[in-house]
């Protein structure tokens, strides 16, 4: 995925976004407009994980849309 294209088209990704990380709220995703590494820190700063796990699964996120 391409994350300039995430940001165009953030409005239709937030939901299966929201799917994969349920504790985001609808704030943090209005904050993370389609920027990676906003998601990285948000998911990071929500679920208590290391950096490198976000990022796993962040790339792992991004093979699946």
């Amino acid at each position: 995925m391409n994350w300039d294209q995430a940001k165009g088209n953030w409005k239709q990704l937030k939901g299966q976004v929201k799917s994969q990380w349920g504790k985001l709220t609808d704030d943090d995703l209005m904050m993370i407009e389609g920027h990676r590494d906003q998601l990285v820190g948000r998911i990071q700063e929500r679920y208590g994980i290391a950096k490198d796990d976000a990022e796993r699964q962040v790339r792992e996120f991004e093979t699946r849309v």
